[in-house]
């Protein structure tokens, strides 16, 4: 009987692969640490105790029930009034905003602007835009020309270009390359480059960008109200100051619909546009 061969070997485990490694582990383990000993300090400096928030819900429950409700509907036409108001604040302001963003985009984009000091200034002129809050730039204005629509009108475009402007230029620079390339080796200038190579590739985020913004300036136009800057806030500020809370739900729930229809237009039409 032919003996068995014993010297076969045998086949070595395979090496078991963490899905995570331990030093990323390690890393978001100390983050989450750190996240919530940050959590922890906020409430103790806030004093925003869990409790404090639970013994308040029965107030905010007690004032929509007893104070906002029922909604005064015979205030409704000087809402629809303000309403139009704030819807022309925030389209004048984009139209507005969207038209000099543009030129201001092309200075912005790397890949346009090759002047190095010139590319820089520009980027930090859009982040001081950026840096101050709208309320900021409306109290400003409204210093400046007046309690009204037209502060509040200027402050959103000022706010508005820092946006588009940053949005737009990154686009800019994310284009193909292939087309700005060939104009300027046939001897096109800047503006053929940009008619021609630039803008056909960027229009449809443009018209995106702007319905975006759009969308924040009607928010943003509620909140300028209550520094005078026009619109439905303003009558939402008068209407608290006075303790006429049934006028106040009236304001709360038209403008809810209102934001809530418009960003469901926006939304379809930039889901289209992309």
């Amino acid at each position: 009987m032919a003996k068995q061969d014993n010297n076969h070997t045998t086949a070595p485990k395979p090496k078991r692969l963490l899905v995570t490694p331990k030093k990323m582990k390690y890393t978001l383990g100390a983050s989450l640490l750190i996240v919530i000993i940050l959590y922890v300090l906020s409430v103790f400096q806030t004093t925003a105790y869990p409790n404090r928030v639970i013994e308040g819900f029965p107030i905010i429950y007690n004032f929509v029930i007893e104070d906002l409700w029922p909604p005064n509907w015979s205030y409704f036409p000087r809402v629809a009034m303000s309403l139009l108001e704030t819807w022309n604040m925030a389209l004048f302001s984009t139209t507005f905003a969207a038209i000099i963003a543009l030129p201001m985009s092309f200075l912005a984009a790397s890949n346009l602007n090759r002047n190095v000091y010139f590319y820089q200034f520009i980027r930090n002129f859009l982040n001081l835009l950026r840096t101050i809050p709208e309320i900021i730039l409306a109290v400003l204005f409204v210093a400046l020309v007046g309690i009204g629509a037209v502060s509040g009108i200027l402050a959103l475009s000022v706010f508005s270009v820092g946006i588009l402007a940053k949005l737009i230029s990154e686009t800019v620079e994310a284009i193909d390359p292939g087309p700005v390339e060939a104009i300027k080796a046939s001897g096109g200038n800047i503006f053929q480059v940009i008619s021609f190579a630039v803008m056909p590739q960027i229009l449809p985020q443009y018209a995106s960008y702007a319905l975006y913004v759009l969308e924040i300036n009607v928010k943003a136009s509620v909140v300028l109200g209550f520094v005078g800057a026009g619109g439905i806030g303003l009558i939402l500020n008068q209407q608290l100051s006075l303790f006429n809370y049934d006028n106040v739900s009236t304001i709360i729930i038209v403008l809810f619909l209102t934001i809530t229809i418009i960003d469901l237009i926006s939304n379809r039409l930039r889901g289209r546009l992309e």
